[in-house]
């Protein structure tokens, strides 16, 4: 009775063995049909969030002729992307990246007593980045991919604002990571969740971005 109900097990195993291979294979050969992809996403301004908001303290103890200019009113139109990847073997793809991302906000003058004098709206700074990416995919199924990925390139600052040499305009370093993502599959489309960071700067003392991007789903199909 033992030895047939191992018999039982080994032959289980077996089949499901075989079941994977021919299921990783067919995968296999649908991506050499679709080596070309192309995805659409939002992500998210969590860094952008934190550090510009509206003020915590309004000063409401001077004389009432002195004038005082607050940011309020911040809106965060998060990130919205676009990027083309070529699948170059099994678990290796390259391809490039556009982002843009966009904060606005309105200028708000009081006097010494809190009261608001006048409230000036049409401020805001964009960040655009464009970068070539590549990508390792280390679990293919029919269904599920799991991958991680890296891109490096420019980040182009503008705005209203001017910076210390009056300029409205900064060009930084930038990097994406993905340090995990997973892409949902059905024939040649696909869903997906990334986890990650997005990081720009000019220099120690310009920083455009820090970990924004924390959390990005896009859409996409092969081809």
């Amino acid at each position: 009775m033992g030895t047939r109900i191992m018999k039982h097990k080994l032959l289980y195993i077996l089949t499901f063995c075989l079941i994977s291979l021919t299921a990783a294979a067919e995968v296999a050969e649908q991506r050499e049909l679709w080596p070309n992809e192309i995805r659409i996403g939002w992500g998210d301004q969590l860094f952008e969030s934190l550090i510009w908001h509206n003020p915590t303290y309004i000063i409401t103890n001077q004389p009432a002729s002195n004038r005082f200019t607050y940011h309020e009113n911040y809106r965060h139109n998060q990130h919205l992307w676009i990027e083309y990847q070529r699948r170059h073997n099994r678990w290796f793809s390259y391809g490039g990246m556009m982002d843009v991302s966009e904060v606005n906000w309105k200028d708000v003058t009081r006097d010494g007593t809190g009261k608001e004098l006048k409230r000036d709206g049409g401020h805001y700074f964009y960040n655009l980045v464009l970068m070539p990416t590549i990508r390792f995919t280390y679990l293919h199924t029919l269904y599920v991919n799991l991958y991680s990925g890296l891109g490096v390139g420019l980040d182009i600052n503008g705005g209203t604002e001017t910076n210390g040499k009056g300029q409205k305009t900064d060009v930084g370093a930038a990097l994406n990571l993905t340090v995990i993502g997973v892409s949902a599959n059905y024939q040649r489309w696909f869903a997906t969740l990334d986890f990650g960071g997005m990081y720009a700067l000019k220099d120690a003392n310009t920083i455009f971005m820090a970990s924004s991007r924390i959390i990005n789903v896009s859409i996409g199909a092969r081809f």
